[in-house]
């Protein structure tokens, strides 16, 4: 088994989560995606609409697996100025919204300026607003206060804020002693920095897959498309997302999660039961379960007619699209299941 570093991967998945990408906005952390690659000497491109293709060599013909990972995550857009000078905004994606009342957020201007607020309800205040407790927390009924003299929408527009300016959530990245690493967008970052970190490993000790393998770092999974569009010879495609937690699901914050089935329909029993004896046979923490509502980067891959097997697996992640927590030990689980797919022969 491979020997891996616990800082480093928590390092990348840092650095990572600490670059505001949401669906839309991916080529600034693409370019730093880029960087890490360049650095273990595999190959890299990018797609048309700003994805990234990692390309490693295999010691077979045969197949081409793929594995995929989104950067992109969840935020907001500038819809409208109001006239007292805050900003109502749209969703990227579908996040727990309740969850975003009293976030700090940064709102990029077209032209590169950077301006600081506070996400809130229209009541915002137990001493005012009868309703302040009850009001929904839902986009209609929040608006984005700026940490700027504002006054007007004149005010603002003097900013050089504008409709279709994004909105960036402070993902409040925290590593604790204990080993948690909790944030929010560890959809799907945390999976991408395993990609990163195998990359590293493998370039260190010299492994060779078994086969060729595709790694495709998504930008718009979060709104449905991601993958629709993949490289022609790969085979086999695995999405490496979050595992879901609660209700009757088996998947914990320390384990690999191994999806059966979600919304889009059952993935490959083939590949599905190969992960699952991996799993089994070495020794690892993880759960086989069906994900109620979700869909992955393979699901759009299948709907956009790429003629492929596909699979999910991923870190078990507590409160998904809210304030995000993974273990490590789920990261470490996730990454040996991994290695020991692309190097079976």
């Amino acid at each position: 088994m491979i020997t891996i570093n616990k800082e480093r991967v928590l390092e990348i998945a840092t650095d990572l989560l600490q670059q505001h990408s949401p669906t839309g906005y991916c080529h600034k952390i693409m370019d730093s995606i880029e960087q890490y690659v360049k650095q273990t000497g595999y190959a890299f491109e990018r797609t048309v609409k700003g994805g990234g293709i990692i390309s490693i060599p295999g010691a077979n013909e045969g197949k081409v697996i793929g594995l995929s990972a989104h950067v992109d995550t969840l935020g907001a857009m500038v819809r409208s100025i109001t006239g007292h000078g805050t900003l109502k905004f749209t969703l990227l994606g579908g996040p727990l919204v309740p969850t975003w009342d009293g976030e700090y957020v940064f709102v990029r201007t077209r032209d590169g300026r950077t301006y600081s607020g506070t996400i809130l309800s229209t009541s915002p205040s137990v001493h005012v607003f009868e309703d302040s407790k009850s009001k929904k927390r839902e986009p209609q009924f929040m608006e984005v206060r700026l940490d700027e003299k504002v006054k007007t929408k004149d005010d603002v527009l003097q900013l050089g804020i504008g409709v279709g300016d994004f909105i960036f959530i402070d993902p409040k990245t925290t590593v604790t002693e204990s080993g948690f690493l909790k944030s929010r967008f560890i959809d799907d970052k945390g999976s991408v920095a395993v990609l990163l970190a195998l990359l590293e490993i493998m370039n260190a000790e010299k492994i060779v897959p078994a086969y060729p393998v595709k790694i495709v770092i998504s930008n718009y999974e979060e709104v449905g498309h991601g993958s629709s569009y993949i490289p022609a010879d790969i085979t086999e495609y695995i999405s490496v997302d979050m595992g879901c937690i609660g209700d009757d699901l088996s998947c914990t914050e320390y384990d690999v999660s191994i999806c059966a089935k979600d919304s889009s329909g059952p993935y490959d029993y083939e590949m599905t039961s190969t992960f699952i004896e991996l799993a089994k046979k070495n020794n690892l923490q993880y759960a086989v379960d069906i994900y109620p509502m979700y869909g992955s980067d393979t699901s759009a891959a299948l709907r956009g007619g790429n003629n492929i097997k596909g699979a999910l697996i991923g870190p078990g992640v507590h409160a998904s699209h809210g304030m995000e927590r993974t273990h490590y030990e789920a990261l470490e689980n996730t990454l040996k299941l991994i290695y020991l797919y692309i190097t079976k022969k």
